[in-house]
């Protein structure tokens, strides 16, 4: 099981990145849709190179729709949505209203895998949720970006479709390795954002950015985030990753100046609170 939580805070790690990542991006001339359908299809030519070295390309014809519709989800609608909200509300922000996820992947859980709703992952929960609303309150002098409207919604609507990864991913993993879905899912999302997208000339510094989006925070993540989930159920995964947003804040302050009120830093202690709980508890269990 310690395996499947260190896979899973490196992916969360990778993930942080893609925030102060993307603002590059946007800084140097492109929309947000742009560099989501850019994100997609370069990360797909990294794990198509990887499917094929390992000959993992098969794919069941009855899987065939659900892949679609995840496709659809979470890269089409979950790219689109969170580079968004990177872009209105600010890297840091945007990360924590990423991590509403939790909620949604715990009810989805219960209802399509009948996971049980322990005392500890409900303690976990409650910690990050208050830490999320700490972050949430605190992101008022976040690099002069506030919350507003816009960005509020694709924040949250990228942490339902975030949740998303989690239930499809869990249903997918037993029988597809990370290489072997993205390979159909990543060309389905791209195809799903390209009417959407204004292209725009492209610096040297932009081109780099993107890679990095695809290669580093999409095609490293992914690989060790399914790889995590085969040692641990989808709720407690979705717990140990909140440390996307902390990781996230650290280089967007770093980076980019955003930075949040004593009230979003003690939000960002409660959410590694969570972490630790969920690691403490999955540690000194019998489960598989």
């Amino acid at each position: 099981m310690a395996k499947g939580y260190i896979c899973i805070i490196i992916a969360a790690s990778l993930w942080g990145l893609i925030g102060p990542v993307s603002k590059l991006v946007f800084r140097e001339g492109l929309d947000p849709l742009e560099a989501a359908f850019w994100r997609a299809i370069l990360a797909w030519g990294f794990f198509s190179v990887h499917a094929f070295i390992k000959n993992e390309i098969m794919i069941r014809k009855q899987d065939i729709p659900g892949m679609a519709i995840f496709g659809l989800t979470g890269v089409s609608l979950f790219y689109g949505a969170y580079q968004t909200a990177v872009s209105q509300i600010g890297a840091a922000a945007a990360s924590v209203l990423l991590y509403t996820a939790p909620a949604y992947v715990a009810v989805m859980s219960r209802i399509f895998f009948k996971e049980r709703m322990t005392r500890v992952k409900i303690a976990a929960l409650i910690l990050t949720f208050i830490g999320v609303a700490g972050v949430c309150m605190g992101s008022e002098k976040s690099a002069g970006t506030g919350i507003n409207a816009s960005g509020l919604f694709f924040g949250l609507l990228s942490g339902f479709c975030y949740a998303l990864h989690y239930i499809f991913g869990k249903h997918f993993s037993g029988r597809y390795s990370s290489p072997n879905l993205f390979l159909y899912i990543l060309p389905v999302g791209a195809f799903g954002l390209l009417p959407w997208i204004r292209f725009s000339h492209k610096s040297p510094v932009a081109w780099t950015a993107l890679i990095c989006l695809a290669f580093i925070c999409t095609y490293a993540a992914y690989y060790f985030y399914y790889m995590g989930l085969k040692y641990l159920e989808s709720t407690r995964a979705a717990v140990v990753a909140t440390i996307e947003p902390v990781v996230a804040a650290g280089l967007a302050y770093i980076w980019w100046k955003e930075y949040f009120t004593f009230i979003g830093y003690a939000g960002s202690v409660l959410i590694l609170a969570g972490v630790v709980l969920m690691i403490r508890d999955g540690l000194n269990s019998s489960e598989p």
